[in-house]
């Protein structure tokens, strides 16, 4: 990297993340830190002591979200904000979420130890429940904190042993007493590792994310009839796992008409009574929908429940299809998304601009706050899994880009 005698320091950088990696550490090298877990607790409280050891200031709102403050010159200017997710899937890996965390504390670090004090005060932020792999529910601090969610819908969600996030929170004691409300900023700037291929493909080091993807998604239920799988002939037979299967095999047609940008999938497929000798009379299962065009979003949610609907008519299964949200794509802020361009060619880093795929807690602060992603790559594009990995210089230099796009934003004449 060049362009900058303001460094910094990737060993720390490093050092931090396997640190944070040994919370919830699992024996094939990932972490398991399910939010509002014990696990959980201890993730947020050794981020907290990092954070108040450098002198900042930690406020936790009503859903559990953690701002840790650093003043700037002028009291009067608004927060820039950066920040990401502890939290992680059941078989989560070491980075999703915490590089973004993790990187904001090197940048709050690094700019101690130069001694900088920016001109607007910049805030760390911890959000709650990203992954949503516990509740139900992705993007649960974020979107309590952007009005997206009303708190009490989000108090009363339940894991599966009934517990509700309400109670959950109060367990670990990170139901703060601040407003789980968006207050005035300036911008926010997110790192995390791609969870996709693209960069890593392609030889770049800095992903410029110009936005989101725009989604849909359904829930699905296939009615059919139990019956002995040994006396019961074809003509008699009500199979809703062989509709579920036609309707999951039109998911992916409908994906794969619409080129490399298409995207579909089920990821929960639940069949009743799941036993071998038993024809299933009952499968639920998820079904999204993804594409940078919200237009082709809008041409999916209208032809798939059609077709799907056709399917089981066939089958003589009946479908219920309950459509959980349809979101447009979220472009960021252009201004913030220059200062990652301007940053990474300081630097000299190869880069490329890119859209997410995934859905992070940056896509609902954007609604209310000029907002910035950057892409680091991960090998072979593997993420929500163990094995996801990358390299100690992707990492610093993610956050390297990460500290020249907040120092410019926070300094910036107005």
């Amino acid at each position: 990297m060049s362009g900058t005698n303001q460094r910094i320091d990737g060993k720390r950088l490093w050092n931090s993340l396997m640190a944070m990696a040994e919370i919830g550490a699992t024996p094939k090298g990932g972490v398991k830190r399910l939010t509002l877990t014990e696990v959980d607790r201890a993730g947020r409280d050794r981020f907290r002591g990092w954070c108040e050891a450098l002198g900042l200031a930690v406020r936790v709102d009503a859903i559990g979200n953690m701002f840790a403050r650093r003043e700037g010159r002028d009291p009067g200017r608004l927060p820039v904000l950066l920040g990401s997710h502890l939290d992680s899937q059941p078989s989560g890996g070491k980075f999703d979420g915490a590089l973004g965390v993790i990187a904001g504390l090197e940048v709050m670090r690094s700019m101690a130890d130069l001694g900088i004090v920016t001109e607007a005060p910049v805030e760390l932020v911890n959000w709650t429940d990203e992954e949503g792999s516990r509740f139900g529910h992705s993007l649960m601090g974020s979107g309590a904190w952007a009005g997206v969610y009303p708190l009490e819908k989000v108090y009363a969600l339940q894991d599966v042993d009934g517990v509700t996030v309400d109670q959950a929170l109060t367990a670990i004691g990170y139901k703060g007493g601040h407003p789980a409300a968006p207050f005035p900023a300036d911008a926010y700037f997110e790192l995390h590792i791609e969870q996709g291929p693209i960069l890593e493909k392609e030889g770049k080091a800095i992903g410029i994310v110009t936005g989101a993807q725009a989604q849909v998604w359904y829930d699905a239920v296939v009615t059919g009839q139990d019956a002995h799988a040994g006396t019961t002939p074809p003509a008699a037979r009500r199979d809703a796992l062989v509709c579920a299967a036609r309707i999951i095999d039109l998911v992916d047609r409908m994906m794969r008409a619409r080129g490399e940008d298409g995207r579909g999938t089920v990821g929960q497929l639940h069949v009743l009574p799941n036993s071998r000798n038993v024809v299933p009379g009952e499968v639920r299962f998820s079904v999204e929908f993804r594409h940078p065009d919200f237009a082709e979003i809008e041409r999916l949610a209208a032809q798939f429940p059609r077709e799907a609907g056709f399917l089981a008519r066939d089958c003589g299964t009946p479908l219920q299809l309950t459509e959980l949200f349809r979101l447009p794509a979220q472009p960021f802020d252009a201004g913030c998304v220059e200062l990652v361009r301007q940053a990474a060619a300081r630097l000299g880093l190869p880069a490329r601009e890119i859209v997410s795929g995934a859905g992070h807690d940056a896509v609902y602060v954007a609604r209310s706050v000029p907002t910035a992603m950057i892409f680091t790559p991960c090998k072979d594009g593997l993420s929500h899994n163990e094995a996801e990995s990358i390299e100690p210089e992707e990492a610093e230099a993610g956050c390297q880009v990460l500290f020249e796009a907040v120092l410019a934003r926070a300094n910036r004449a107005l």
